[in-house]
Parts: structure tokens; C-alpha cells; sequence
């Protein structure tokens, strides 16, 4: 979520001077927007994604704030307006009636005096227990988020304090609450991201809040006033980074009447491929403490692979609050980057997208609960030409699919495989400039991989394509199903119906014109592939 304490500092000290010349934004938000032929000029324009969320102008990260009310979902954001680069934080805020097609809003929350404003989450509140509500807006939606303050000190760490602001007009704009801090710092260096939800069965707000290496419980009857109840995390999970940007929330088990409490929490660095990544933990939650399931926490000390994705870039996801699907799953968004190369990206006058929407479920594995995620059902309104081929056979390299007949920079792939081979099922994106980008899933080993060494620009970090990018193949399942999503730069991997999933960015020089695929040793049969082009106006 943020960069470590001496890369922010060395960040600010250079933002700083451009942010001070450039003026106080605070009652300019919509003029913060370069005109429509600024943004189609410039060089990058290339990148720009087809469907997945960017704002127009400046950085963003984390997805903040996310809920849905009256037919709309709402996601806020990590955002600096003036910059390219991570800088003094603001909630940049957007609605969609589908998650997919978004309209940017004005700025939602500035920095004050109490400090930049970094991330944390919005809820409606139903019943008013608030009391900030009116008699014409009963119901409203508050954002808890937190402060964060740069020491004068710059050896000292960022002092981060929790505060509220509430909205009577449905998240458009947000007044602070008089009384912030509602949490204080008793001295934790590193003390934020609140995420709050409703908890039904204990009638009580819950809020999970990152401390460190831990993650701190909270409950509130009001929103103002809370009080902590545990701490959980000192002993599990990976600890090579801070954690940061926790979510918190129960879920059914598919095909059973048991339900499980999930956390999410995000690591950095300490990604199972380098750098950011997101790590979950399955138990339950008595209304004071989160225990670990004891399958869970049996497998969780033999190997940790409980990952919400292995690529590089999906990093401080969360799900939105006052929804859920027809089958009750969870909705969930990601930060499309890592903190490795997210400030070098090659993009301007923008920098940072969003995730696809994806659905969260839990299952039943051999051993142990897994979390599965999925693409939102949404993004099948955006179908347009569809291509279907069936028992493809392969042994030398043989195309799949290429330009003529579906446009590969906004697509959607499936594909069934139902008997493996002992062989690696080598797959290549491509153009005629030459640029590769490999994924696949080698059987003999039980790993997927993704790698973009050869996927056009990636100099501009060191970091960005250092090495080939793994995933253990966790399902026990004797075929293999994949879904693929396709953009402009980013291609998210939906392996064994959502069991493994990899998410990872790229810049070609030239879009991708063409898919083939080949057998490493020993030929195999694709039994069904079904290949959609997205339209979007």
C-alpha cells in the first residue's frame, strides 16, 4: 500500500516542491481534468487500458471505500492529481452501475491538518447509530480512513491516527468529523487502513486495522467511539513486510451450510514472487477474537500458499461493503501494480489501474478451505464476436487465435483441457515487433507461470521482469481450465476455476496480434476454447 519510510521521504521531498507550486486544489477538484485532446496526445496513450479502471490524470493505489448503494457502486482510491508519483494523498472517487464502466467523480477527501489521507473504507449506515445522519438523509455513508502526518523529524516515522468523515448525499462529498482522531497513535510506527463491516450476529461495527507485523480488532456501537478487542497475526502468515490494507468478512462454503470467516491482508514486500501480494487466513471469529481454522492452520504451517493471487500485481485488494452476489459471494478489487516498479511504470499523464471485479467464494479442498475468485458475471454484457474451437490438438508451436479474428487487447478467454499430460503447455502472446509475453502450466512440477522478459518496455525497472513469475498448482482436479482476461497492458489468469490466479502487467511495444501454444515434450488435446472480444463504447 504505501513505499517504505525512506522512499516516502525521498518521494515527498521531491513532490513537494511541485505540489507547492502548483496551488491548493481543495475547490478545484474538476479542474484538476487535462482536456479530452491532452490525454489523446499523449505518448502513452498506448497503455491506457481498455476496461480496467485509471483515472485521467495523476497516480493512484489502493482501492479505498468501496460500497454499493442505490444502483451504484462506489470506488474511492489512493490518489496524487499533481503527480505521476506517489505523493500527498487524497480519496480520488469513481461510480459504475457494473463495476466495468466507470465515471470519475471530483476529488471526494482532501489532507488537512491533521495529515494526508490514506487509506480505509465507507459504509452506509443503515440504522443512523452515527447519529450523523438527518431527517432528509437518514442513512449515512461513512468513511473511516487514516491520517497521516510526516514528522518534522525526518527520522521519526509518519504518525497515523484513524479518522472518520460522513456524507449525506450518497458519497459525492464528505465533511470531516469535528472530533478526529476517533482511534489515536499510542506510539505503533506503522498504524492503519481501517476496514469496517457490520458484524449481524454480535450487533456490533467491526473494524480490522494493520499494526506492523499484526492485525489489530476493534468494535464500535457507534462509529465515534471504539474499543479494542484482540490482536491476531504475530505467529502466522508470511512477515517479511509490513502488513497493511486487512479486510475482514464472513463467507458460506460452497455446497455446505458452514460458513467461515476470512482475512485478507496485504503484504509488502514479501510477495511469493517479489514484492506486494496479498496473503488470506480462514477461521472464525467469536465476536472478540479470530482463531485460525485448525485444517487451515495445519496447512498454513507445512506451506504457506494461501495467496489471493500469485502475480506481481495485484496488491491491497478489498471488497465492497452493502453487497453480495445471487450466491452470496464476496466483490473484490485490486491495485493492478507493486511497489517494485509502481512509480518507473511507462505511462503518462496517468499512472496505476484497477483489477478486474472479481467474485470471492470458499471451498472445501482436499486438506483445507481455499479462497477462489472469479470474474464478476457483469463483464459478460460486454461480449461481443465470439470464436469457439474444439479439440485442438498440439504438439508443435500452432496459433490459437490472432488479430483478424479477435482483438487481443480487449478479451476474454476459456479454456478446457480434460486429460494432463506430463508435459508443459507452453503459451505465447506475440507481435511483429517481436515481443513475447509466456504463461502456462508445467504438470510434471505442478506450477504455472507468467513470463514477460520479452514483453516489450521493460527496462525502466530492474525489478519489473527480474524472473519468471510461479504458482503451485493446488487443485487435485485431473483436467485444467483457465479463463484469461486481456487488456491493453495486463493479462489476469483464472486457473481451476479461480483456485490459482495470476495477475500481471505489461507494455508491449506493438498491441499483441497473436496466441499460439505448444507442447514442451509430449502432445495434448485442448478440448474446448471459447474466445470473446469486449466491447466498450
Amino acid at each position: 500500500m504505501k513505499i517504505n519510510l525512506l522512499n516516502r521521504f525521498l518521494a515527498i521531498v521531491i513532490i513537494s516542491i511541485c505540489y507547492s507550486c502548483k496551488g491548493d486544489h481543495k475547490n478545484s477538484a474538476s479542474g484538476n481534468e487535462p482536456p479530452d485532446d491532452a490525454i489523446t496526445a499523449s505518448p502513452e496513450i498506448q497503455y491506457r487500458p481498455n476496461y480496467h479502471f485509471s483515472s485521467k490524470q495523476g497516480w493512484i493505489n489502493d482501492p479505498n471505500g468501496m460500497f454499493f448503494y442505490n444502483g451504484y457502486y462506489h470506488l474511492y482510491y489512493q490518489h496524487h492529481p499533481d503527480s505521476t508519483i506517489w505523493g500527498p494523498m487524497h480519496w480520488g472517487h469513481a461510480i459504475s452501475t457494473d463495476m466495468i464502466s466507470w465515471k470519475e467523480m471530483p476529488i471526494a477527501l482532501y489532507p488537512d491538518e491533521l495529515g494526508d489521507i490514506w487509506s480505509g473504507s465507507a459504509i452506509i449506515d443503515i440504522e443512523n447509530t452515527s447519529g450523523l445522519g438527518t431527517a432528509s438523509s437518514p442513512r449515512p455513508v461513512i468513511a473511516m480512513f487514516t491520517h497521516a502526518k510526516k514528522s518534522e523529524n525526518e527520522n521519526e516515522p509518519w504518525r497515523q491516527t484513524q479518522g472518520i468523515a460522513y456524507s449525506l448525499d450518497e458519497g459525492k462529498t464528505f465533511t470531516k468529523f469535528p472530533e478526529n482522531p476517533v482511534i489515536d497513535n499510542r506510539g505503533i510506527p506503522e498504524f492503519r487502513d481501517p476496514k469496517v463491516n457490520w458484524n449481524e450476529e454480535h450487533k456490533q461495527w467491526t473494524m480490522v486495522l494493520a499494526a506492523g507485523q499484526e492485525i489489530m480488532f476493534y468494535s464500535s456501537k457507534d462509529l465515534k467511539t471504539w474499543r479494542h478487542l484482540s490482536n491476531f497475526g504475530v505467529t502466522y502468515g508470511n512477515h517479511d513486510g509490513v502488513w497493511e490494507c486487512p479486510d475482514f468478512f464472513p463467507l458460506k462454503v460452497t455446497g455446505s451450510e458452514a460458513t467461515k470467516w476470512v482475512l485478507l491482508v496485504s503484504i509488502n514486500p514479501g510477495g511469493p514472487n517479489g514484492g506486494s501480494a496479498t496473503q488470506y487466513f480462514i477461521g472464525d471469529f467469536d465476536g472478540t477474537n479470530f482463531t485460525l481454522d485448525p485444517t487451515f492452520k495445519s496447512e498454513l504451517a507445512r506451506e504457506h500458499n494461501f495467496w489471493v493471487d500469485y502475480g506481481r500485481d495485484n496488491y491491497a485488494g478489498v471488497g465492497w461493503s452493502n453487497v453480495r452476489t445471487a450466491s452470496g459471494g464476496k466483490l473484490f478489487m485490486g491495485w493492478m501494480s507493486n511497489w517494485m516498479y509502481a512509480n518507473d511504470v511507462p505511462t503518462d499523464p496517468w499512472r496505476g489501474a484497477m483489477t478486474s471485479p472479481r467474485e470471492l467464494h470458499l471451498i472445501k479442498g482436499a486438506k483445507t478451505y481455499r479462497l477462489v475468485s472469479n470474474p464478476v458475471r457483469e463483464l459478460n454484457n460486454y461480449r461481443g464476436t465470439k470464436y469457439k474451437v474444439e479439440d485442438i490438438f498440439v504438439k508443435d508451436e500452432i496459433p490459437l487465435i490472432t488479430s483478424d479474428k479477435i482483438d487481443l487487447s480487449k478479451a476474454e478467454i476459456y479454456l478446457k483441457i480434460e486429460e494432463l499430460t506430463s508435459t508443459t503447455y507452453n503459451f505465447k502472446l506475440s507481435n511483429k515487433a517481436g515481443d513475447e509475453l509466456l504463461f502456462g502450466y508445467n504438470n510434471k512440477d505442478r506450477i504455472f507461470y507468467v513470463d514477460r522478459s520479452k514483453s516489450g518496455k521493460v527496462n525502466f525497472s530492474e525489478k519489473f521482469a527480474d524472473r519468471i513469475s510461479r504458482a503451485p498448482r493446488t487443485s487435485k482436479n485431473e483436467g485444467l481450465t483457465a479463463t484469461v482476461l486481456l487488456d491493453k497492458t495486463s493479462i489476469e489468469l483464472f486457473f481451476d476455476n479461480g483456485e490459482t490466479v495470476m495477475t500481471e502487467i505489461f507494455f508491449p511495444l506493438e498491441p499483441f496480434d497473436s496466441l499460439s501454444v505448444a507442447s514442451e515434450n509430449e502432445a495434448f488435446t485442448i478440448n474446448y476454447m471459447e474466445t470473446h472480444e469486449l466491447k466498450f463504447n
